[in-house]
């Protein structure tokens, strides 16, 4: 275990220690023999991929102190261009997902993402994989298919939109935790997607980020 220069280092920068947590375990799920190493700071980041030896991934959240907008991508790619960034936010924007990847991202998933779906992310960037962007949609046939949403499920989507959690959507419309995650289940089936970054970027792709 400790001592040999061969055991690979995963770096987990993201300035929220519950998910730090989180992820922690996802990784070790993955990888149970990788060296696990945090950050709370783009710098304290910046400076733990510069030192790490044998770095093979970064688990990367966008909005963290020091960093301005896609900022954390860039000068993690530029500190380590060969390591691999996999990106766990819950960062809004339509073109989220699609940014990240165009400054060196290997992945773009959001926060509200199965514990599994992580898993299964963090072994493809492990592995050399990318993750594939959201297929493209017609947007006549996305139209559609917001139109057939309940006010109800409209509500829920635009609350989503502006990066709300079930427990705060469930207390802004006087609901249920379980009922905001039934309307979700309908909402995601609806537009035929696989989770809520999906049915957010399907929304936004609409002009449906009504801010108030």
């Amino acid at each position: 275990m400790a001592g040999t220069g061969a055991i690979e280092t995963i770096l987990i920068a993201d300035d929220h220690p519950l998910f730090r947590q989180a992820l922690t375990v996802a990784v070790m799920k993955v990888a149970p023999e990788a060296r696990i190493v945090e950050a709370g700071t783009l710098a304290a980041a910046v400076r733990v991929a510069g030192e790490a030896a044998a770095l093979r991934l970064i688990l990367l959240d966008l909005k963290m102190p020091g960093a301005v907008g896609y900022s954390g991508i860039a000068l993690l790619h530029a500190e380590r261009p060969g390591v691999p960034i996999l990106v766990v936010s819950s960062a809004d924007g339509a073109k989220a997902a699609e940014e990240a990847q165009a400054l060196g991202a290997v992945g773009f998933l959001s926060k509200d993402s199965d514990l599994s779906v992580i898993e299964t992310a963090i072994a493809r960037a492990l592995s050399g994989h990318r993750l594939p962007p959201a297929p493209p949609r017609p947007e006549d046939a996305v139209q559609k298919e917001v139109a057939s949403l309940t006010p109800t499920q409209l509500k829920v989507l635009l609350e989503v939109l502006n990066g709300k959690l079930n427990k705060q959507i469930a207390h802004d419309l006087m609901m249920s935790e379980a009922t905001v995650k039934a309307h979700m289940t309908a909402i995601m089936r609806k537009l035929d997607v696989q989770n809520r970054t999906q049915a957010a970027l399907v929304a936004r792709s609409l002009g449906l980020d009504l801010k108030h």
